[in-house]
């Protein structure tokens, strides 16, 4: 593979970045968002605005006495200026999850130890009596009942003197950030990371990426996790771009077309929808057979040739959009070339928290589909104890690396280990150097005869079932047989569309539906695989499955609650 890279543009801290705001990229848009989604107001904001405001409120917090502030709300700029005003004054930011309960909420700001908090008015009646010293409310517009209003703190700031801010040393080595992991298997854990590992990471991504001034990413997946935080918030600013804040997941079609964005940054599981919805289109327009042709005929053609071919579907989607990151999770095969055989530039990738996040992608030069690409420069992967098919866990040494998990010592000894850190992920590296992700260790079946199944490659096989909106598969015992040929059998939980079960077969009737699907599943899931991979029972529901905010399955949740649902 000969590896081409850009340039990239390294950074030491968030100094650094903020210094290219006032610089290099103070006359551009940083971002564009509404009130409301109903508005037709769009309110922009300049690069050179979005640097003075977080200078402000940082000189502002300085002032304050305050050393770890923890962040909590929807995505808006408030929250951006926020983060970057606490990391750039030297304190520590812990970005907190939208969606926790109060119960967790409140238990995540005591193992932080945040002594202040900056949030949103839905937050407001459990924060009240929170032990935080500070409490400050983006929505107030004065102080009231020893909660703090943003806007009148932000007025403040701008008062001050700026000379202890410029004056102020940043080590970037240390602790500046505290990230708590998504806790799909256990409880969740507080990452440390400092400003050079995330700078580490945004060096490498500027030599995968070549997103510019003129491009316009909207911003929808949760800004509390790393990585829409490091990929759309601060590499993306460190380019120059303009963030359209999402006014909601239900908007993000309307959102692409109002905002004309050329870029996102997403979980596969919403690529797949869109694409289910792409071909659904195509299909009613009765152009499925034309539309196989084209790509075919197309399909090496260079990308520009491509989206005029398939100018429909681009505008469809608002007429800009080109640039697709994704990762987090694995991504069926076909839909991935789906979208690169109409047009849109997709790239995978594949990291964690702890790496800050991202450890390996795919570029415009060097793709391969299946694969989440290479390691980044600067990072090495290599694959630890791999079986007869190269499978092992996949292990990372990079500079982006976490300094552990905070106050618990034995937790990252688990994982770190003589500088390289252990993902948890099981995998290969092909011999041209391109990454597999075949499922995590954790979750993988092993069966007694030794075999080894992934649920995700199945799941990914069952969610192409048209009605399927989601399915999660597990191993559980077989304890009908009291014998030695008792061993673990593969379930499915099946969520599916019932308007759609019902287009796919219009004379079924209520009681027929785990009937029909459990044929599908024996008929054209079952047999592309082998026999040991064989789904032996299915569970039905139209009830979603638990899933973190980046639309994790959190896979001991669902099976607490399947076990709970069959007593």
């Amino acid at each position: 593979m000969n590896n081409k890279l850009y340039e990239g543009q390294k950074l030491n801290d968030f100094r650094e970045l903020v210094n290219l705001y006032k610089t290099k990229y103070k006359d551009l848009i940083a971002f564009e968002y509404k009130e409301t989604p109903e508005s037709n107001e769009h309110i922009k904001i300049t690069y050179e605005q979005f640097a003075k405001d977080i200078e402000a409120l940082a000189c502002k917090l300085l002032d304050l006495n305050c050393s770890r502030i923890a962040v909590i709300s929807d995505n808006r700029y408030e929250w951006c200026v926020s983060y970057l005003a606490i990391t750039t004054a030297g304190l520590v930011v812990v970005p907190l999850d939208k969606s926790l309960p109060d119960n967790e909420l409140l238990d995540l700001l005591k193992r932080s130890e945040a002594d202040g908090i900056i949030f949103s008015d839905k937050y407001v009646n459990v924060l009240k009596d929170s032990d935080c010293n500070l409490k400050i409310c983006m929505d107030y517009k004065e102080d009231k009942d020893g909660i703090l209003s943003y806007s009148s703190l932000l007025k403040e700031g701008y008062a001050l003197d700026i000379e202890k801010y410029n004056n102020l040393k940043i080590d970037n080595k240390a602790m500046s950030i505290i990230l708590f992991t998504s806790g799909t298997t256990s409880i969740a854990k507080a990452v440390m990371l400092s400003q050079y590992a995330i700078c580490m990471d945004l060096y490498a991504l500027s030599q995968m990426i070549n997103i510019t001034t003129e491009d316009k990413f909207l911003s929808f997946l949760p800004l509390h996790h790393t990585f829409e935080s490091t990929t759309t918030f601060l590499f993306g600013t460190s380019c120059g771009i303009t963030i359209a804040i999402c006014d909601g997941l239900r908007y993000i079609q309307n959102n692409l077309v109002e905002y004309q964005v050329t870029g996102f940054v997403c979980v596969p599981l919403m690529l797949e929808i869109m694409y289910k919805k792409i071909l659904k289109e195509i299909k009613a327009q009765k152009k499925a057979t034309l539309v196989k042709i084209m790509r075919v005929l197309f399909r090496h053609a260079n990308i520009e040739t491509k989206r005029k071919i398939f100018k429909s579907i681009i505008d469809g989607l608002g007429g800009k959009l080109r640039t697709i990151v994704a990762g987090g999770a694995p991504m069926d095969k076909e839909t991935i070339q789906g979208y690169n055989d109409f047009g849109f530039d997709v790239h995978q990738g594949y990291g964690l928290t702890e790496t800050s996040p991202v450890l390996a992608g795919e570029n415009s030069f060097n793709k391969k589909t299946g694969s989440v690409g290479f390691p980044l420069p600067t990072i090495e992967l290599k694959v630890d104890k791999p079986d007869e098919n190269g499978i092992g866990e996949i292990i990372a040494k990079t500079p982006a690396i976490m300094l552990g998990y905070y106050k618990n010592e034995e937790a990252t000894k688990e994982v770190l280990k003589d500088g390289w850190f252990y993902t948890g992920d099981l995998g290969y590296i092909d011999d041209e150097g391109y990454v597999f992700i075949t499922g995590r260790k954790k979750d993988m079946i092993v069966l007694k005869n030794g075999k080894k199944i992934f649920p995700e490659e199945i799941e990914i096989l069952i969610n192409k079932l048209p009605y399927v909106t989601e399915s999660m598969v597990f191993g559980s015992l077989d304890d009908s047989k009291h014998d030695r040929n008792t061993d673990i059998v593969i379930c499915a939980e099946i969520i599916y569309d019932e308007e759609e079960l019902k287009k796919a077969y219009p004379n079924i009737s209520d009681n027929e539906y785990c009937d029909t699907i459990w044929n599908d599943i024996k008929t054209k899931i079952n047999k592309q695989m082998p026999a040991y991979k064989y789904i032996r029972r299915i569970i039905i529901s139209t009830e979603p499955i638990i899933k973190t905010t980046t639309q994790k399955i959190k896979r001991s949740e669902e099976l607490k609650k399947i076990k709970s649902k069959n007593k």
